[in-house]
């Protein structure tokens, strides 16, 4: 079988947190979120990792993770850049706006060389969470089958403002459908959604949401490359400088074509964020804690 493939997105500059924050440490050791998660994943399992990055952070980013990494995975990398799009399409005038994550797999069809799981750079998973997906991809699971992690939405959100995430419908240990929510808060009243900024609409703390942490087969990756173009057909003249081709489509696009399935696979796991700079020290605290309780030794990779 081949090896598990850690796949890490780390092409978004941070925009609302003000600053690079893949790289900012969330420790007194200097460790990052991402370090968090490469050790957990590695623990797991998971001896190749892909980072997904832009051309513009590529030295600073090889410096201070890549190389760090080197000793402990097999490293390559993949470019995410907004002109990386298929044949007879262009970038539209104004747009800055990277095209999402399904886009950023699509960048990186050419370095994945087997089943693959998929995390978001600057979120921290949980142990629990790497195990469960080392150990579906891993598994006897069919090549149309994927997986992916669900999170319960109060282990998810900030006080610190609004986040976007998959809010999943599930039958049977089943996915049926992922719903992407980009403006999610904690209110006085509960959590809750808006579309229009004005009407909100509540959700259960247990509703189970995505984190973009995925299990695909390497089969995938057709997918996800050859569904750009179409998603581009039915959205670019409709929103030229923000649509965004997510993971969630592709996976959407499995389910109710009947392509494939796709297995929930629940965790307990506290999700830790830097959405925004005011996340910042309580995700320095969380982290103190579990490092204290010894769930993480004090020195990641001594």
């Amino acid at each position: 079988m081949e090896k598990p493939v850690l796949v890490v997105m780390a092409a978004g500059m941070g925009s609302r947190f003000g600053g690079l924050k893949q790289i900012t440490p969330v420790d007194a050791e200097g460790d990052i979120i991402m370090d968090f998660s490469l050790f957990d994943a590695r623990r797991a399992g998971f001896e190749k990792v892909v980072f997904i990055i832009k051309q513009a952070i590529a030295d600073t980013f090889q410096q201070q993770v890549g190389r760090r990494m080197e000793p402990f995975f097999q490293v390559r990398y993949a470019y995410q850049e907004v002109e990386k799009l298929p044949q007879g399409f262009s970038v539209p005038e104004g747009r800055i706006k990277p095209w999402g994550t399904a886009h950023a797999i699509a960048c990186a069809a050419d370095v994945i060389d087997g089943p693959f799981a998929v995390i978001n750079a600057d979120d921290f998973y949980g142990r629990d969470a790497f195990r469960r997906i080392y150990d579906f991809l891993t598994s006897d699971a069919p090549a149309n089958q994927s997986a992916m992690v669900g999170y319960r939405l109060e282990n998810t959100v900030t006080k610190n403002g609004s986040v976007a995430r998959g809010i999943c419908a599930v039958e049977g240990g089943l996915l049926t459908e992922v719903v992407e929510r980009t403006r999610i808060e904690e209110r006085p009243d509960g959590i809750a959604y808006t579309e229009d900024g004005e009407r909100w609409v509540p959700l259960g703390g247990d509703t189970l949401v995505s984190m973009n942490l995925w299990g695909f087969h390497r089969e995938m990756l057709g997918e996800f490359v050859g569904g750009f173009a179409g998603f581009l057909r039915e959205n670019l003249e409709k929103n030229p400088l923000k649509c965004e081709y997510y993971l969630p489509t592709v996976a959407n696009h499995q389910i109710h074509s009947g392509k494939g399935t796709v297995r929930v696979l629940p965790t307990t796991s506290v999700w830790h964020g830097v959405t925004y700079r005011e996340d910042l020290p309580g995700v320095q605290a969380a982290l103190e804690e579990l490092k204290a309780k010894g769930e993480y030794p004090r020195t990641l990779w001594a």
